[in-house]
């Protein structure tokens, strides 16, 4: 433990699953993780509770609605390039209305949906931290590449 004024930052995110079981993945282009493919999420706002962030961070980044399904998982990124300390929950969830499309051009370079033996070659954090605890673990030699 130190004595430190830094403190841990929140964010979070969601895996947004499609019908066939593909991952909706985003491509960071500002740090942390600058040029992975992620999850989409954001930064929590003092007083607005995880899951209002997660819906309003992915309508404002993919113009997008969705339902949260479950609570996924806890990642934490230290120092993904930024010197900053991050712990964001991941929810899995749905599409309810839209069509994904890129919001904000000048934080993401494009998005997909992904199958478990084509993941991109470098993956956020937060997306490792979900790929690695959902299905027992059968994302796992996709991810090889990223870990």
């Amino acid at each position: 433990m130190t004595d430190s004024p830094l403190r841990p930052e929140t964010g979070c995110g969601a895996a947004i699953l499609d019908d066939l079981g593909r991952l909706l993945l985003i491509q960071r282009l500002k740090e942390p993780e600058a040029g992975a493919w992620g999850l989409p999420g954001g930064k929590i706002d003092f007083g607005e509770r995880a899951e209002d962030t997660a819906r309003r961070e992915i309508h404002e980044e993919l113009g997008i609605v969705i339902e949260l399904t479950r609570l996924a998982c806890i990642s934490e990124i230290i120092d993904g390039g930024d010197g900053r300390h991050w712990v964001s929950p991941v929810y899995e969830a749905r599409i309810v209305s839209g069509e994904p499309r890129i919001m904000e051009p000048e934080k993401h370079g494009g998005w997909g949906w992904f199958a478990r033996d084509e993941m991109p070659e470098t993956l956020t954090t937060p997306a490792i931290t979900f790929l690695g605890i959902t299905a027992n673990g059968a994302w796992r030699p996709a991810l090889k590449q990223s870990l």
